[in-house]
């Protein structure tokens, strides 16, 4: 007696069909997963660093009552083993100490709240040892707003990025507003982002390099040199062709920035700034704003790039009202100590001479 067999089924199609929807379905509870972790990690980090900023504060305020300066260092003492043996090595003396500092150089609870949502405790450890107060809340500011990991901050602390960007150099009261518009609106303005002097040691130039062997360094190590620019910065073209007439002119390296909405050209000059330089940057603005800006973009901006400039010329030629920016670069880093001397100088004296224009306007 033969058997009956049962109606066949697709059972590859079903099979295939079922995988293909759980495969959907798992990177679906992956992504949920991911982000439902970073959320937690985001708001335990943000608890914990507002907790020390608390801490540090209570443990000032009782130090800062006593009559005797002994008195500070037995209750920080007393405080540390007690908490340490109950709560483990993070609560040691040292880190009571760093708790305290930080309570100290950031005396605005909204603004610890502010910054926990984007920095980490080990953000804050690497703000501490940076003494200016502006300084200190560029990095802070910029860090919030540009997401760097601590890596990334302590480099930009050690190349000194703040001292080197044009905000640096304007008075006080001016560096405050433009950092305060940075935190409540996020905007980043060309102050920011301008810089002098470039560092560009990566490059590896020899003494007798000619601007063509510079632009090419410069596009061989392209990355670096973005790095070196700042937030927001393409590269768009090398030797950007412009007709005039019967005239062709180029510019050596043309960028566009994001956060500005600008197109940005850069010359490269192998002495010092000269007079003509200034003609020759407005025309080549000029000509991008008529013919490759795009609806929207705010005018074209250009950077100078020389081995050297004579203050009292950029000044009189006001080069800052045609939207150009002339700096020095250095393809060789002098020693630390010699670097941060000289950027100190030159910020102190260009912000004398901003207060004195000021005062001759007034």
């Amino acid at each position: 007696m033969s058997k009956i067999k049962p109606p066949a089924t697709n059972v590859n199609v079903i099979d295939a069909t079922s995988v293909s929807d759980a495969s959907g379905l798992l990177s679906e509870l992956r992504q949920l997963i991911e982000h439902s972790r970073r959320v937690a990690v985001a708001a335990v980090n943000a608890s914990l660093t507002l907790m020390y900023w608390r801490i540090g504060l209570r443990i000032r305020g009782e130090v800062l009552d006593g009559q005797r300066a002994s008195y500070g260092e037995e209750i920080v003492a007393t405080l540390s083993r007690q908490l340490a043996a109950e709560y483990g090595r993070g609560f040691e003396e040292k880190n009571l100490r760093r708790m305290m500092q930080f309570a100290e150089l950031f005396t605005s609870e909204e603004i610890v709240v502010t910054l926990s949502r984007q920095l980490s405790w080990s953000h804050f450890l690497a703000l501490l040892p940076v003494k200016d107060p502006l300084a200190r809340d560029f990095y802070a500011q910029m860090c919030s707003t540009e997401r760097w990991s601590v890596r990334t901050l302590r480099e930009r602390v050690d190349s000194m990025l703040f001292e080197r960007t044009a905000l640096s150099q304007k008075p006080e009261t001016l560096i405050q507003q433009e950092l305060n518009t940075l935190r409540d609106k996020g905007d980043v303005g060309p102050t920011l982002l301008l810089k002098d002097p470039y560092v560009l040691d990566f490059l590896a130039l020899d003494d007798r390099y000619l601007e063509k062997g510079l632009e090419d360094a410069i596009l061989r190590e392209l990355e670096q040199f973005l790095l070196e620019l700042g937030a927001g910065f393409s590269f768009v073209a090398r030797q950007r062709r412009i007709q005039l007439d019967s005239d062709d002119f180029y510019i050596d390296l043309l960028f566009y920035n994001r956060k500005l909405r600008r197109l940005v050209a850069i010359e490269l000059k192998l002495g010092e700034f000269k007079a003509e330089y200034k003609g020759q940057m407005e025309l080549y603005l000029r000509w991008l704003a008529k013919h490759d800006q795009e609806p929207g973009d705010l005018p074209p901006l250009g950077i100078i790039l020389c081995t050297g400039k004579k203050h009292e010329q950029i000044e009189l030629l006001e080069l800052d009202k045609s939207g150009i920016h002339v700096a020095e670069y250095l393809t060789v880093l002098p020693p630390r100590e010699v670097f941060q001397q000289k950027i100190h100088e030159a910020m102190a004296q260009a912000r004398l001479r901003m207060t004195h224009r000021e005062s001759d306007q007034g």
